[in-house]
């Protein structure tokens, strides 16, 4: 596939949707745009990032995958072998020749997103005002695109300074982009998130929109992966004091992943029953006979204590006379599969602040953030905290969603052998399996991509 990142987006360019669409269904219609520079409206900009946002539904992205493949490698599921599926990354295995990870998909996100950051908005017809807007929600796109590509490909925590590219340009000059360093895609994820929270209107309501303190919050959790404590609390802080989000209560915990929009949500992603129908879906991976291909080790239950409501959310499923213990709770329409994902919460940005302040030396104030989860939770309170609390406070609240891998990056720890799992040595820190190869197809179609050591 030539020039894959550049050009990936062409085809589904073809189809774009360019009028508003309701908040529950962020689908694009069949409806042809022709040249890309043909922008004439308010509502075109606006069907651009409608279909910008669609592509984090993909099932390689928040869809599933991206989720799925940072819990399998991690301490808590294990890939049971159901359906084949999830094996080769459960057993830090991996094939680039099939794609694995977000590459492709990430890249289509911000094509799009491209299209409206670079249009000029002097010769568009509407509100000068939402415009910009909506240019600013797609920096934050394109900004978590880059990010999740660094998180999964970039060498900042091995001992080279490879990222990944910076697309900035839809079809621009370099259509075969080299790998910019750590420190560029991390500037770049930074301004993108910045120019975000200063232009993203006040007052928007739609949590499936990027707000202002979801790009706030979206910089905290960059801020805390790089260790830069300062700037993960800042952030976390303005969100935490102005953004009205609100802890789930204890007795609404398990029900919230039925619906969408709670209190808690500060962005998710609008899911139709036609996104990922079938066996592409979180639900359809983490349970049910057919597939059901994510299991829970059982030491998991262990987490919890006897009263705490996270509890619930586990449960055991019995398929064919075999018992077996699932994520009962989160995401939990299996037929339809269109519950919203979740992809930033209030209690991750509380988190995020506890560590940093700990890391701040901070320790009474750390513990008071930490306490705000318990007391909500059913669990025993914080009298004193330590990294190892925070980060065992992390997995037992954001289990099933996508987290604990990247702990495991950020803070540079091995990652353990863990009875039942499917990997049984345990991944140094300088293990290069920790990252994921550069895709064959873009080595292939780009003569200055330089792939990762070890593969």
């Amino acid at each position: 596939m030539k020039k894959h990142i550049i050009f990936s987006f062409s085809i589904l360019l073809s189809s774009m949707f360019l009028t508003s669409c309701s908040s529950e269904d962020l689908e694009p219609t069949l409806t042809t745009i022709g040249d890309a520079a043909n922008i004439s409206s308010e509502g075109d900009l606006r069907g651009l990032l409608i279909g910008s946002l669609d592509v984090l539904t993909n099932s390689n992205w928040y869809g599933r995958d991206f989720i799925i493949e940072d819990e399998i490698r991690g301490t808590t599921v294990f890939a049971n072998g159901n359906s084949g599926r999830f094996t080769n990354p459960a057993g830090y295995r991996y094939i680039a020749d099939n794609g694995l990870g977000v590459w492709a998909t990430a890249y289509d996100a911000i094509a799009p997103a491209n299209i409206i950051i670079n249009q000029d908005l002097s010769g568009i017809e509407g509100d000068a005002a939402a415009m910009k807007s909506i240019q600013a929600q797609a920096q934050f796109v394109r900004a978590i695109a880059h990010f999740d590509l660094l998180r999964n490909y970039g060498q900042q925590h091995l001992s080279g300074n490879l990222g990944v590219p910076i697309v900035t340009e839809f079809k621009g000059e370099e259509l075969s982009p080299a790998r910019n360093t750590v420190e560029e895609v991390k500037g770049a994820i930074y301004a993108d998130l910045e120019t975000a929270y200063n232009n993203i209107s006040d007052g928007s309501t739609n949590k499936s929109f990027p707000s202002k303190w979801a790009a706030k919050a979206l910089e905290s959790r960059v801020a805390l992966y790089f260790g830069e404590w300062d700037r993960a609390a800042t952030a976390a802080k303005q969100v935490i004091d102005n953004g009205g989000f609100k802890i789930l209560e204890p007795d609404a915990y398990v029900s919230s992943w039925e619906g969408s929009y709670a209190a808690n949500s500060i962005f998710e992603l609008a899911f139709s029953e036609t996104d990922n129908r079938g066996i592409n879906g979180l639900a359809y991976i983490y349970r049910g006979c057919s597939y059901g291909d994510v299991e829970v080790l059982p030491s998991v239950l262990n987490l919890y204590e006897e009263g705490d409501v996270r509890r619930g959310i586990i449960a055991n499923e019995t398929c064919r006379g075999n018992t077996k213990l699932i994520n009962k709770a989160k995401w939990p329409e299996t037929n339809t599969q269109d519950d919203n994902v979740v992809v930033i919460r209030i209690e991750e940005i509380i988190l995020n602040y506890a560590e940093a302040l700990l890391e701040q030396g901070q320790t009474d104030a750390a513990i008071a953030e930490l306490n705000k989860i318990t007391s909500k939770r059913g669990a025993s309170a914080y009298t004193s905290v330590t990294k190892q609390d925070i980060l065992n406070e992390r997995r037992k609240e954001l289990i099933f969603e996508g987290f604990e891998f990247f702990d495991f990056q950020r803070t540079r720890l091995p990652i353990p052998v863990t009875p039942g799992h499917n990997n049984q040595t345990e991944i140094s820190s300088t293990d290069h399996r920790r990252i994921f190869p550069i895709p064959t197809y873009e080595l292939e179609s780009n003569a200055n991509m330089v792939q990762n050591d070890g593969y």
